[in-house]
């Protein structure tokens, strides 16, 4: 497969459904060897990378629990040593879940942060020396509106997408002498298939009637804002947050 991101070597994490899986297919479909990553279902990731191959892509599946610096460095290792390095990250891996604040323990408070914040610092740490050989690179992270809105039930996520948009805008500045550019995108309600522990989608990210564009996007919308970031079109855009909601929250 041709286009402007061929050469280029992606790892997604998260990308076994929904978002990382269209994520994967997209940067896949411009050219990228796409790393696909997941935690715990090698089927789902295998069946990813299975698929790229066959649109005539190139992908391969990994397994590694993000929050596990052992096994991101072995997951970073397998990428220097195959590939040859790598150019994009996207931090999308995390978890959601529904917890009325005041019956929050402090596990499930710390299991939440460990994978969409402790995750994308672990991810990065490892990633970056491999971008400053290759002569830099992109960072994406996925955040989401409900940090932005204020959503009950969810300061656990809320609270772990807030620090990865900050850790972004802090490795915006402190990454690009070494042409690496760091941005997060920010969904509304967007049409996927939620985990049962993720819960009913809370009434202040927007349903439908209450979006001013009358829908929820499609996963393929957001992967294309992902994959602008991800590519030389985004090669002035460092440190952002791009808002993908369908103008339910306005910046």
């Amino acid at each position: 497969m041709g286009g402007t991101l061929a050469g280029k070597i992606a790892l997604v994490t998260g990308a076994g459904k929904n978002i990382g899986r269209a994520i994967a297919f997209s940067l896949a479909r411009d050219g990228a060897t796409v790393v696909v990553n997941g935690r715990s279902d090698a089927a789902a990731i295998e069946a990813v990378a299975q698929e790229i191959r066959a649109m005539g892509g190139q992908a391969q599946a990994a397994l590694a629990d993000v929050s596990d610096p052992q096994a991101v460095a072995g997951m970073m290792e397998g990428i220097r040593g195959g590939l040859g390095g790598l150019d994009i990250l996207v931090s999308n891996a995390g978890l959601r879940r529904q917890t009325p604040f005041l019956e929050m323990s402090l596990a499930e408070w710390r299991e939440i942060l460990s994978v969409a914040l402790d995750g994308a610092f672990i991810l990065t740490r490892a990633a970056a020396p491999l971008m400053i050989a290759r002569g830099g690179g992109s960072i994406i992270g996925l955040s989401g509106i409900s940090t932005h809105v204020g959503t009950p039930n969810r300061a656990h996520v809320s609270a772990s997408k807030a620090g990865l948009e900050g850790l972004m805008r802090a490795l915006a500045v402190e990454l690009a002498p070494h042409g690496i550019r760091a941005n997060c995108v920010a969904p509304g309600a967007v049409d996927t298939a939620r985990g049962a522990s993720a819960g009913a989608m809370p009434t202040s990210l927007g349903r439908g009637e209450g979006i001013p564009l009358r829908r929820k996007a499609s996963v393929e919308e957001i992967a294309a804002v992902v994959r602008m970031l991800a590519g030389p079109e985004g090669g002035y855009v460092t440190g952002q947050t791009i808002h993908v909601n369908g103008g339910v929250f306005l910046t």
